[in-house]
C-alpha cells in the first residue's frame, strides 16, 4: 500500500500538492468563519472542593467561578474621605459588569489592615473561557485607571488578572530548525522541505482543532500544544524521509525509486513512531479529566496530520525537487542568512518592518540571481566520508568495546538526575512567582505585607444544615476556625436566599503554594470540622489545588501502566523481540525520571531558580508530570523506533548484531541528533516567557529530549545491545506466532 501511495504521489505530484494546498485553505476558511470555542475547565471528579463549587454554583454562581482582589494602598491611609469616595465609586462600576460581584473593604470586616494603609476588595465572577476572563480583567483595570489620587496605588491579584501569553517559541524553534538543518545537511532545499511539510500539516491541524472545539470541549491552550508537538514531530518525520531519499539518490536510484524506497522504509518507521506518540497521548483519557481528554484529542489530530503529510505531500515535493535537493546556490545561501537574521532581530525587537525588509531583500537576491551568473553557482557539497570514518560509527565501536563501563556510567548519571523525584510535591504555584513588574505580583506582595501571605488564597468553606441558618451556631463555628493554628482570619456570609447555605471565608497564615497550606486543608477536613458536628466542606482555589494534586497522583499509575503495556506489545510485534521493547520501556522511564528530577531540583528545591527568572521555589504543577510523560514518552519512542528499525534492517541483512548496531547508529545518529536539537530549542524557548507553568513545562520537555537523544540513545542503547548480542532478537516461538506481524523496515 505504501509503495502504491508513494508512486501515486510521485506520478501525480501536482494533484497531490494542489489537494493539500486546497485542504489547508478550506480548513482555514472554515476555521476563521466559525471561530474558536475553547474553554478551560479543570473539573475534579469526586472531590470536596468540587462539591463546594457545585453548591455555590447552584446558589451563588458568581462565587463558583473565578476570584481575584483589587488591592490598594496609600501612605496617608485608605480610609480618608477622598479615597473612600473614589474607590467606592470604582467598586460600583465593577459590580455593574456582567457576572461580577464585589465585596468592598468598607462594608466587610478584616479587609483593611490595622494601620489603615492597605485594603482589598474581593472580586468574584461566573465561570467563563480564558479569553473572556482576560478581557474582563482588562475592563476592570480600565475602570481603575480613572481613579487619580496622589499616593494611591491600585493593583490587581488573583486568577482574573493573571493573564496568559505564549512566548514566541514556534518562531524561535523554526529559526533553530533552519540553522540546524542547514548545518547538518548542507542544503537549503533539504532544510526547507521538512519545515515546509511541518508548516503545512500544522496549518491543517490547528484549523481542524479549532473547528472541532465546537464539538469537543478543549482548553484554551490546545492549539499551542498542537503547534508545539506538531512542529516537533512534523519536522522529525519529514527529516527522516528526506534523509533516506538522499541516500537512495546517492546509491544510484532513480527519483521515483528513491522516493518509494524512502516511504517504504523511513515512511513505515514514521507511521509506527506516530502511532506510539498517539498511544501515549490517548493515555491521557485514563486520567478521567475533561481538559486532559480535550488536549489529547487536539494533539492526536496534529500528529495524525503530520504523519499523513509526511507520506503524501512530502513525496510529491521530492518528486518536484528531484536531484536538486542536494544543490544550494550562493543566492539561496545568502538570502537564507539575510532571512534568518532579519527574522531573529524582528522577533527580539518586536519590529515588523525589520522582517519585511529582510523578506524583500531575500526576494531581491533570488531575483538578482537570474541576472548575475555567479549567484547561481552551486556551493560545493561536502564529500561524504566512508561509513567507517564517520564519528558516529567510531563512537558506536568505542561504546561496544566498553559496554559495561558505558552502561553502568550512563545508568548512574540517570539515577542521580532522577533522585530528586523522591521528594516531589504536586500542587499549584501562586502569583508570588510572577515577575515583579506585573500587577498580580504587586498585588500579591501588597496583600502579604499588609495582611499576611494567606490572604492571597482564601479557603471557601460551605456550611449547610441547622448551623447555616442559626447565627449563633455559625458564629461559634467561625470562632472555632479562627482559633485553629494556621488560620489568620475567618468570616461568614450568606450564600443562598433561603438561608440553607452559608459561606465561611478563612484566610490561612501561609501562602497558597506552601506545603503548610495544603496540610491545613487536610487538617481542617480530618481534625477540625468533624468534631464540631457541622455539615461543612472546604473548597476554593487553594483547596482545589490540593484536591487536584491528589487526584492526579492517584491516577498517574493508570496512565503509566496503560501506555507502557500497549507500547511494549507494539514494539514486540514490530521487532519480534522481548528484550528490545523491555529495554526501550525501561530506558524511556529513566530519561523521563531524570527530567522529573531536574525540574524538582530547580523549581521545588530552588537550585539555580533565579537563572530562569523565577523568584522563589514552590510545588511542581500538578498537571506537569502527566503531560510530560504523555508527550516525552511518545517522542522518545520516536527516536527508539527510528534507530532500532535501522538496526533491525541491518541485522536482518547481515545477521551480525555488532555491525548492525554500529551501522544503524551511523546511519541515524546525525538525523536523530539534529531532530533532538530542534526540539530542545523549541521547548527551551518556553523558558523565555514569564509564566512559571510554561517555564517548568518547557524545561522539562527540553531536558527529557536532550537526555533521551544523548545518554540513552547514544550510550545506553548501543552498550546494552552489545552486552545482549543476538539475544536482543530472541522471542519465544509461541509468542512469535501469536503476535501480529508489523513490518517497519520495509522490503528491500
Amino acid at each position: 500500500m505504501l509503495i502504491a501511495l508513494a508512486r501515486f504521489s510521485v506520478r501525480r505530484r501536482r494533484l497531490m500538492i494542489g489537494f493539500w494546498l486546497l485542504l489547508v485553505i478550506a480548513l482555514g476558511a472554515i476555521s476563521n468563519s466559525v471561530g474558536p470555542n475553547f474553554a478551560t475547565q479543570f473539573e475534579l471528579p469526586k472531590s470536596e472542593s468540587n462539591d463546594v463549587r457545585e453548591l455555590l454554583k447552584a446558589s451563588s454562581p458568581d462565587l463558583a467561578g473565578f476570584g481575584g482582589q483589587i488591592v490598594f494602598t496609600s501612605p496617608s491611609g485608605v480610609v480618608t474621605d477622598e479615597t473612600r469616595s473614589a474607590m467606592t465609586d470604582m467598586f460600583a462600576k465593577v459590580a455593574q459588569l456582567a457576572g461580577v460581584s464585589i465585596s468592598s473593604p468598607y462594608d466587610a470586616p478584616g479587609k483593611i489592615n490595622q494601620s489603615g494603609t492597605t485594603a482589598f476588595a474581593s472580586v468574584d465572577v461566573t465561570m467563563r473561557s480564558q479569553t473572556e476572563l482576560m478581557k474582563l480583567g482588562t475592563d476592570i483595570q480600565d475602570i481603575g485607571d480613572s481613579v487619580k489620587i496622589d499616593g494611591l496605588q491600585i493593583e490587581y491579584g488573583g486568577e482574573i488578572f493573571a493573564g496568559f501569553e505564549m512566548p514566541a517559541s514556534e518562531v524561535y524553534g523554526l529559526l533553530a530548525a533552519v540553522i540546524i538543518l542547514v548545518l547538518a545537511f548542507g542544503s537549503v532545499l533539504a532544510m526547507g522541505l521538512p519545515i515546509g511539510t511541518a508548516l503545512l500539516g500544522l496549518g491543517a491541524g490547528t484549523s481542524l482543532v479549532t473547528i472541532l472545539s465546537h464539538v469537543v470541549g478543549m482548553p484554551d491552550f490546545t492549539t499551542s500544544l498542537v503547534a508545539m508537538i506538531g512542529l516537533g514531530v512534523g519536522i522529525d518525520y519529514a527529516l527522516f524521509i528526506v534523509t533516506r531519499y538522499r541516500e537512495g539518490l546517492d546509491n544510484g536510484l532513480s527519483v521515483e525509486d528513491a522516493v518509494v524506497d524512502a516511504v517504504n522504509t523511513s515512511g513505515r518507521a514514521v507511521i509506527f513512531a506516530g502511532i506510539t506518540v498517539i498511544i501515549s497521548l490517548l493515555g491521557l483519557f485514563l486520567m478521567g479529566l475533561a481538559f486532559a481528554r480535550g488536549l489529547a484529542i487536539g494533539a492526536v489530530i496534529g500528529v495524525l496530520l503530520m504523519i499523513i503529510a509526511s507520506i503524501t505531500f512530502l513525496p510529491a515535493l521530492l518528486a518536484v525537487v528531484k536531484h536538486r535537493i542536494g544543490v544550494t546556490t550562493r543566492a539561496a545561501m545568502i538570502s537564507l542568512v539575510v532571512f534568518i537574521l532579519s527574522s531573529l532581530i524582528s522577533v527580539i525587537s518586536g519590529l515588523l518592518p525589520v522582517f519585511l525588509i529582510g523578506l524583500a531583500l531575500t526576494i531581491g537576491i533570488n531575483a538578482l540571481s537570474f541576472v548575475v551568473k555567479s549567484l547561481r553557482k552551486p556551493i560545493p557539497r561536502r564529500v561524504a566520508k566512508a561509513k567507517e570514518l564517520t564519528f558516529w560509527y567510531r563512537w558506536s565501536r568505542f561504546i561496544q568495546r566498553r559496554p559495561w563501563t558505558a552502561a553502568l556510567s550512563a545508568t548512574a548519571v540517570l539515577l542521580v538526575l532522577a533522585s530528586p523525584l523522591a521528594s516531589i510535591r504536586l500542587g499549584f504555584g501562586d502569583n508570588g512567582n510572577a515577575p515583579s513588574n506585573t500587577t498580580v505580583r504587586k498585588a500579591f506582595d501588597m496583600l502579604a505585607d499588609g495582611f499576611g501571605p494567606g490572604f492571597n488564597g482564601p479557603l471557601f468553606i460551605t456550611v449547610q444544615g441547622d448551623t447555616a441558618s442559626n447565627p449563633d451556631a455559625l458564629a461559634t463555628f467561625v470562632g472555632t476556625l479562627q482559633s485553629t493554628d494556621g488560620i489568620a482570619f475567618a468570616q461568614s456570609t450568606p450564600a443562598s436566599a433561603d438561608g440553607s447555605l452559608s459561606l465561611v471565608i478563612a484566610y490561612p497564615t501561609t501562602a497558597p503554594q506552601d506545603a503548610a497550606t495544603y496540610d491545613l486543608v487536610k487538617f481542617l477536613r480530618s481534625d477540625v470540622i468533624p468534631p464540631t458536628g457541622v455539615e461543612a466542606k472546604v473548597g476554593g482555589f487553594t483547596a482545589a489545588g490540593a484536591d487536584f494534586a491528589t487526584a492526579i497522583g492517584g491516577r498517574m499509575p493508570y496512565l503509566f501502566i496503560g501506555v507502557l503495556s500497549l507500547s511494549f506489545l507494539l514494539l514486540m510485534s514490530v521487532f519480534r523481540s522481548v528484550l528490545v521493547p523491555l529495554k526501550a520501556v525501561i530506558m524511556n522511564l529513566l530519561s523521563i525520571g531524570a527530567a522529573y528530577g531536574v525540574i524538582v531540583a530547580i523549581f521545588q528545591w530552588g537550585w539555580g531558580i533565579s537563572l530562569i527568572g523565577i523568584g522563589k521555589a514552590g510545588p511542581i504543577e500538578s498537571w506537569a508530570p502527566m503531560m510530560l510523560f504523555a508527550i516525552v514518552f511518545g517522542l522518545s519512542m520516536d527516536y527508539e523506533v527510528f534507530l532500532l528499525s535501522r538496526v533491525k534492517e541491518e541485522y536482518d541483512r547481515t545477521g551480525d548484531n555488532a555491525s548492525a548496531v554500529a551501522d544503524g547508529l551511523a546511519a541515524t545518529a546525525r538525523v536523530i541528533t539534529a531532530a533532538a536539537l530542534i526540539m530542545v530549542f523549541v521547548f527551551s524557548a518556553f523558558v523565555l516567557g514569564y509564566d512559571r507553568n510554561l517555564k517548568l513545562f518547557g524545561l522539562g520537555l527540553a531536558v527529557a529530549v536532550l537526555i533521551d537523544a544523548t545518554i540513552v540513545r547514544m550510550v545506553l542503547v548501543p552498550a546494552t545491545m552489545e552486552l545482549l548480542g543476538d539475544r536482543n532478537w530472541w522471542i519465544p516461538a509461541w509468542m512469535n506466532r501469536l503476535l501480529p506481524k508489523i513490518n517497519v523496515e520495509g522490503k528491500n
